[in-house]
């Protein structure tokens, strides 16, 4: 089987370290930067292939890991855990805002980084095994294909992060269907929801934002308070091919 392999961006070099043994121990193959700067000299839209996943510190001298984690979104796919002071829960919406795939709290036990690991790889590659789950999907301009994790809209790609694809393959699978937070929660993070836990919310936000520039005024995918969200079904959307030089 092959290895996990995987960057740990943190300035603390004794958890680094106690963590980069850990991993190693469980087959994990663990490449570690003690600096955001360090991070970017080796994580390039070229050499993230190189990588499966990484794990950036938030707090660090210079870059903070949230800074990196913007310059690095816009270009490479690469699945995010943050890492958190206690009571960073800004810190943890806006790693979240900006494209992290999960986020934990310091100090991190390192069983539980190891599970989060897993369970964020797992996000990005598990094909369900039913065949009309495989097939693609095109509703309303937009074509999702699970095969290859892709999603177009007017024969353009929009780069979406592992997460951020499953919450739209979950809403498209149920066109018109209010889909539950509880059960966006389960089906694409694979945890019960909590109180309080706005992560499903700002996932299917980022969705929403990389969506709206190629539709007119009406939202494709709703929010009915208290009940959850559904992807809209309406004649009168209509892709807005004229407009799309803003994505």
């Amino acid at each position: 089987m092959q290895k996990i392999k995987l960057l740990l961006v943190d300035d603390d070099k004794e958890l680094t370290a106690l963590l980069s043994e850990y991993l190693s121990f469980e087959g994990i193959q663990v490449s570690i930067a003690n600096s955001a700067e360090e991070a970017l000299a080796v994580l390039t839209p070229k050499t993230s292939h190189l990588y499966d996943i990484a794990v950036f510190d938030i707090m660090m001298p210079g870059l903070s890991g949230l800074e990196l984690l913007q310059q690095i979104r816009p270009s490479i796919a690469l699945p995010v855990i943050m890492l958190t002071g206690k009571g960073g829960d800004i810190d943890r919406i806006l790693g979240l805002e900006m494209g992290a795939d999960d986020y934990m709290a310091k100090p991190c036990n390192p069983r539980e980084l190891l599970a989060r690991v897993k369970a964020v790889l797992r996000r990005g590659q598990h094909v369900p095994a039913a065949v009309d789950q495989q097939q693609a999907i095109s509703l309303m301009g937009i074509s999702l294909n699970p095969a290859t994790r892709e999603v177009s809209i007017a024969q353009q790609l929009i780069e979406l992060t592992s997460v951020e694809f499953n919450v739209l393959h979950q809403l498209m699978k149920n066109p018109g269907v209010i889909v539950s937070k509880s059960e966006l929660t389960q089906k694409v993070l694979h945890r019960e929801l909590t109180a309080y836990d706005r992560a499903i919310d700002v996932h299917l936000s980022r969705v929403r934002q990389k969506l709206a520039a190629y539709f007119t005024t009406k939202e494709i995918i709703k929010t009915v308070r208290g009940e959850g969200y559904l992807f809209v079904m309406d004649s009168e959307q209509l892709i807005n091919n004229t407009e799309s030089s803003d994505v």
